[in-house]
C-alpha cells in the first residue's frame, strides 16, 4: 500500500509537459541532423566518408544554433530585455523556419517537417508560463534578481581576467628587468674588454719602443752615466782690447770663475710613506673589527672574494687589511694580502683608494 502511494506521488510529480518538450526537441535535432548530414556532403562535392563528416558537422552546428537561440531567449524574457528578446526570438524564428523548410524539401517523410515547430511551441509555452504569467511586481523582482545574478557572474569573470592579466604583466615586467640587466652587464663587459685591449696594446707598443731605444742607445747611455765629469778651473775675463788683468796697470780686475762641477749622482729615492714599515716587526691587532663589522658600519654589502667590488666595498677591504696589523700594513703588504684573499679589483683602483685613505688621515691629524 505504501509502495503504491509513493508510486502515485512520484507519477504526480512528473512534469509531463517538460518531458514532451525534451522529446520533441531531441526529435527535431535528430531529424535535422540526419537530413542535413546525408545531403550536405554531396552538395559540397565531398564524396564518401569525408562528405558524411562535413555534412554531419554542419548539421550539428546548425542544431546548436537554433536550440541555443531558444535557450538565450529565456534569459532575455526573464530580464525583461526588449533588445535581447527581439534578437534571440527573431534568430530562433529564422532557425526554426529554416529547419522546417529543409525537412519539407530534403526530408524522407514530410510529416516530420513540423517537429521543430512543435518543439519550439512547447518551449515557448514553458518560457511564457514561468516568466510572463506573474503580476508586474513579481515579474520586476524576477528581472532584478536575474540581472543581479548576471552582473555577479560578469564581475567574477572580469576579476578572473584581471588577475590573469596582472600576473602576466608582472611576469613580463620581471622578465624585461632581467633582460635589461643582462644587456647592461653585456654592454659593460664589452666596453671594459675593449678598453683593456687598448691598454694592453698601448703597453705593448711602449714596451717595444723602450726595448728598441735600449737596444739602440743603451750602451751610450750607460757609458755616459758611468764617466766622471771634468773639473774646469778659473778663467780670466777678457777686456775690450783683449788684454788680461796683469796688463792693465796692475789694477785689480774681477775674473769669472767656473766652479768645479762635481760628479752628479742620483740621490736615493726615499721610500714611500706607505712602505715605511717594511722590515718592522708586525703583529695582528687583538679584538680588531672584522670585515663584516666594517661593512655594516659603512652601510655596504659584505665584500666577497672573486666578485668585482664597488668603490665603497673596496675602501672597506683596504681599511680592514691596513689596520689588521700593528704597525699598519704598507701598501705592498696590503695589496699582496688583497690578492691572496681572492678579492678582485684593478691595482690602480686599490692604489687610488689607499691614497684617499691616507689623505683623509693626514687631514685629520692636527698640525
Amino acid at each position: 500500500m505504501k509502495y503504491a502511494a509513493r508510486t502515485w506521488l512520484a507519477v504526480r510529480r512528473v512534469d509531463t509537459f517538460a518531458i514532451v518538450e525534451k522529446l520533441l526537441t531531441l526529435a527535431a535535432l535528430v531529424l535535422v541532423a540526419a537530413t542535413l548530414g546525408d545531403k550536405l556532403g554531396a552538395v559540397l562535392g565531398l564524396p564518401g566518408q569525408a562528405g558524411m563528416i562535413a555534412g554531419w558537422s554542419i548539421a550539428i552546428v546548425y542544431d546548436a544554433l537554433w536550440i541555443g537561440a531558444l535557450r538565450m531567449s529565456e534569459l532575455a524574457i526573464r530580464q525583461r530585455s526588449t533588445v535581447g528578446m527581439a534578437v534571440f526570438l527573431g534568430l530562433s524564428a529564422v532557425a526554426i523556419a529554416g529547419s522546417t523548410a529543409m525537412l519539407l524539401r530534403l526530408g524522407h517523410a514530410q510529416a516530420f517537417a513540423f517537429v521543430p515547430i512543435a518543439a519550439a511551441a512547447f518551449m515557448g509555452l514553458r518560457l511564457f508560463a514561468r516568466n510572463v504569467l506573474a503580476d508586474p511586481a513579481t515579474a520586476a523582482q524576477i528581472a532584478e534578481r536575474s540581472a543581479k545574478d548576471r552582473n555577479a557572474r560578469a564581475l567574477a569573470a572580469a576579476d578572473a581576467r584581471h588577475l590573469g592579466s596582472e600576473a602576466h604583466t608582472e611576469v613580463v615586467a620581471e622578465t624585461a628587468g632581467h633582460l635589461a640587466e643582462l644587456n647592461r652587464q653585456t654592454a659593460r663587459a664589452e666596453v671594459l674588454t675593449d678598453a683593456q685591449a687598448k691598454i694592453s696594446k698601448a703597453r705593448a707598443k711602449a714596451e717595444k719602443t723602450l726595448a728598441e731605444a735600449d737596444k739602440k742607445h743603451g750602451k751610450d747611455a750607460a757609458a755616459f752615466m758611468s764617466r766622471g765629469l771634468l773639473t774646469v778651473g778659473p778663467r780670466p775675463v777678457a777686456t775690450e782690447v783683449g788684454h788680461t788683468p796683469p796688463e792693465q796697470g796692475g789694477r785689480t780686475v774681477a775674473t769669472q770663475v767656473i766652479p768645479e762641477i762635481e760628479t752628479v749622482a742620483n740621490p736615493p729615492v726615499a721610500p714611500a710613506e706607505t712602505d715605511s714599515e717594511v722590515g718592522v716587526e708586525q703583529t695582528f691587532v687583538e679584538d680588531a673589527m672584522t670585515l663584516e663589522e666594517l661593512a655594516v658600519a659603512a652601510g655596504v654589502e659584505v665584500p666577497e672574494p672573486g666578485v668585482t667590488l664597488t668603490d665603497e666595498q673596496l675602501e672597506v677591504v683596504v681599511r680592514w687589511l691596513r689596520y689588521a696589523m700593528e704597525p699598519p700594513r704598507s701598501y705592498r703588504q696590503a695589496y699582496a694580502a688583497f690578492k691572496e684573499a681572492g678579492f678582485q679589483a684593478r691595482e690602480n683602483r686599490v692604489r687610488r683608494t689607499w691614497g684617499e685613505i691616507e689623505t683623509r688621515e693626514a687631514e685629520a691629524v692636527p698640525a
